[in-house]
């Protein structure tokens, strides 16, 4: 071979050579570029009704949730319901008599005949709404024997010569942490309905000061909390002049409590101080930082069934849809024995029910198994959603069966969400916290206002007995 040749022949080599690197650039390319398609088409499949995303989220058309199944029932009130409708009083505050003045038949005079009452209709309306000014005077009486002047002295919740009392206080506050006004509108409502001029920085102002006389009453509720048997525990976000903050629920049947960190997970959860301590069951979502507690733990079913639709949809993963299915079946065998009054399932149902929990699971490992491709290169490979959620069922089945052995224990973790849901609603009408001191403010009064509902308390008088330095007591609740 020539030297020409031979020259040829290295310059072709390096040629396929670098053809060859760049083949395997491309390849190396092509694979980013497919698992990035395949997360983000994962991400797009995701929605309400297959995961923790809210409503909001949902893009296009949004799926059915198909956890209730169609009822045959009409629509409306069903036979049996004592319903719900406006009843006579018994005693009226105003009373018109409508009598005829002639007979009808005859055209006589009945002005002076004695009628009787044959039927009575009421209209319940409101009072002229107005405010009620109650004027305090002190008086100066001078001694006759020593002609020294006493004077009276106020009373100490009338420390101005003139402000609002209690009453109208406890429906700003209402307004402004129960309903979730802002701040401008509760001044523009009090103003429209009751002629009060309030201004918004007497407003922020009443808050703060509910906020003060309840700190006792938070914390009563704290200790009952702490005390509970059964605890749902949650986490949403918030906005704190633009920065995401944290607010943690802790909730029974009876009670809840909100407090607020910079931190979501443990560092946030230590500084509450609630979990550390707990030594009852803990009803919560998947979040990992819950797990560092040694106290029981329950997972939401509702969230394991969001998660099972996803693998089962998008993953195509037929053990998936029969886990929806099983768990659907176990909430709706529970729920109708805790209907019954039982505490616990009998335990040949209990064992079918077992039973056919881990025969799924089984098919799902085994369908993995023979589904899963040769390992191409050493190392751990990630796993996909389907097995995760898998090992997940094995693995933390006692957290996740724990209402079948005990029907006091519920099948999902509704509660604390229903109760952050009102936390959100306050997001998307005022949008941001403007201090610290106003999310604190929020999360204290929001704790005994919630409270109040959940024990049947009047909430504009349970705000009234704040501010006259009585708020009602905390009541505790054996088994919640």
């Amino acid at each position: 071979m020539s030297e020409e040749e031979a020259q040829e022949s290295v310059q072709l080599k390096k040629q396929l050579a670098q053809k060859e690197q760049r083949i395997q650039e491309l390849e190396g390319l092509l694979s980013g570029a497919l698992l990035r398609i395949e997360e983000l088409e994962r991400r797009l499949a995701k929605d309400s009704h297959n995961s923790s995303l809210p409503p909001s989220r949902d893009h296009g058309t949004r799926k059915p949730l198909g956890q209730r199944e169609k009822s045959s029932n009409p629509k409306g009130g069903q036979p049996g319901h004592p319903g719900h409708t406006l009843g006579l009083v018994e005693t009226p505050d105003e009373v018109i008599v409508h009598r005829p003045a002639v007979c009808s038949h005859c055209q006589g005079d009945l002005s002076q005949e004695t009628g009787q009452v044959v039927e009575r209709r009421q209209v319940h309306d409101l009072p002229d709404l107005r405010l009620r000014v109650q004027e305090h005077q002190a008086e100066a009486v001078s001694c006759p024997s020593c002609q020294h002047v006493t004077r009276a002295s106020m009373p100490w919740e009338v420390p101005a010569p003139v402000q609002y009392g209690p009453r109208l206080r406890a429906v700003a506050v209402y307004l402004s942490q129960g309903q979730m006004l802002p701040v401008q509108r509760t001044g523009e409502v009090l103003a429209d309905l009751f002629h009060a001029p309030v201004s918004q920085g007497a407003v922020v102002a009443w808050v703060a000061e509910a906020a003060s006389k309840l700190e006792s009453s938070v914390e009563r509720i704290r200790a009952w909390v702490e005390r509970a048997r059964l605890l749902h525990v949650d986490e949403t976000s918030v906005h704190l002049l633009g920065k995401v903050r944290w607010i943690h629920v802790h909730a029974t049947a009876g009670l809840t409590l909100y407090c607020w960190h910079a931190k979501r997970g443990a560092e946030g959860i230590e500084a509450i101080g609630v979990l550390p301590g707990y030594r009852g069951r803990a009803m919560h979502d998947r979040w990992t930082s819950y797990d560092r507690y040694p106290c029981a733990h329950s997972l939401c079913g509702a969230h394991l069934i969001r998660d099972a639709l996803f693998v089962a949809e998008h993953e195509k993963q037929p053990w998936a849809q029969a886990m929806v299915e099983h768990l659907r079946h176990m909430a709706h065998i529970t729920a109708s024995w805790r209907k019954q009054g039982a505490r616990q399932l009998p335990p040949s149902l209990r064992d079918d029910l077992l039973a056919r929990y881990f025969e799924i699971l089984t098919t799902g490992y085994a369908a993995h198994a023979s589904q899963a491709p040769p390992p191409k290169k050493a190392g751990r490979k990630k796993q996909n959603p389907s097995l995760n959620l898998l090992d997940t069922f094995l693995k933390r089945a006692e957290q996740i069966l724990g209402f079948l052995e005990d029907l006091s224990v519920p099948f999902t973790n509704n509660l604390a969400e229903r109760d952050l849901r009102m936390i959100k609603v306050q997001q998307k009408i005022s949008g941001t916290f403007r201090s610290s001191e106003g999310v604190s403010a929020f999360c204290t009064i929001r704790s005994y206002l919630s409270t109040m509902r959940k024990q049947d308390r009047p909430l504009l008088e349970a705000l009234r007995a704040a501010f006259a330095g009585s708020p009602f007591p905390i009541a505790w609740e054996p088994g919640t």
